[in-house]
């Protein structure tokens, strides 16, 4: 198991200026960080980050989104969909610039977007053909597709685990899965933790989110059962820590954060660790 922090806590498109965040993460006892890929005009840039971990002996995966329409997998224009495949091959060619292990995040639709339904089997279709493109491409780059689902405030296309797990069988290509996030499956699971073990076969990445977004086991989301649950299946890839705040006007925007749920950023990331590790340690 290894443990990671998304560096969406301090910046959508980490710049040089942030680099010092690796020494108190590694310090702190971090095996890696999750890097948001947004911006994908610059390889170089992320070729940098990937020195500057390989500096402080931190290893990455990786998030991104659907930026819009016009690079939407599930769209049913076949320009929109040749586009998302375009972008996320970038993507994908940024993460590798740095090694990441893994590109996880919604990259299935726009977020925020809604057709006042759920998916349809139009969408799913053209969202698999598209993914699975991607996944071949990715498994050169030694990178593993984790698709996310969101709750359904902030997407339609998947929302539960189980439909996750469905359209990974859909997609059907051994690089491509889904993972599970404890923030949204407070929201969408009746059970939770069941439905982790359930589908655990589909899962290949785990977010630690608490019920609002802070400092993990400061709230209600089930993370230390979600630890418990994955150790005892033989879990062994990351489990990495999703905290967001207001320092980002654009992200807290996106993610509804319109209040502090923490002190400090170093809360985050201290006793988040903490949790992770003596709960994992315990069994």
């Amino acid at each position: 198991m290894k443990v990671g922090f998304n560096l969406l806590l301090w910046s959508t498109h980490f710049v040089e200026n942030e680099f010092p965040i690796l020494e108190k993460l590694k310090a702190t006892g971090y095996d890696g960080v999750e890097v948001p890929i947004f911006d994908t005009s610059d390889l170089g840039h992320f070729e940098k980050i990937g020195q500057a971990l390989q500096d402080h002996g931190l290893k990455a995966t990786a998030v991104t989104v659907v930026p819009d329409e016009a690079h939407s997998p599930i769209s049913a224009d076949t320009a929109h969909r040749a586009g998302a495949i375009d972008h996320l091959r970038r993507v994908i060619d940024c993460g590798q610039a740095f090694g990441a292990e893994a590109l996880c995040g919604p990259y299935y639709q726009p977020l925020g977007e809604f057709t006042g339904d759920g998916a349809t089997e139009d969408e799913l279709s053209h969202g698999a053909e598209v993914h699975r493109e991607l996944a071949a491409y990715a498994e050169k780059a030694g990178i593993v597709l984790a698709i996310e689902s969101l709750n359904r405030f902030e997407a339609y296309f998947l929302n539960t685990i189980e439909q996750a797990a469905a359209y990974v069988k859909r997609v059907d290509h051994p690089n491509f899965g889904t993972m599970f996030d404890t923030f949204h499956a407070n929201i969408e699971e009746k059970d939770p933790i069941g439905t982790l073990e359930t589908n655990f076969e589909a899962i290949r990445h785990i977010h630690i989110s608490e019920n609002d977004r802070g400092t993990p086991g400061k709230g209600h989301a089930k993370i230390t059962e979600t630890i418990r649950m994955a150790k005892r299946l033989g879990y062994d890839e990351w489990l990495t820590i999703e905290a967001f705040g207001r320092a980002l006007p654009d992200l807290a925007a996106a993610t509804r954060v319109w209040r502090d749920f923490f002190p400090s950023q170093e809360e985050v990331y201290t006793e988040g660790y903490r949790l992770i590790r003596e709960t994992w340690d315990q069994d």
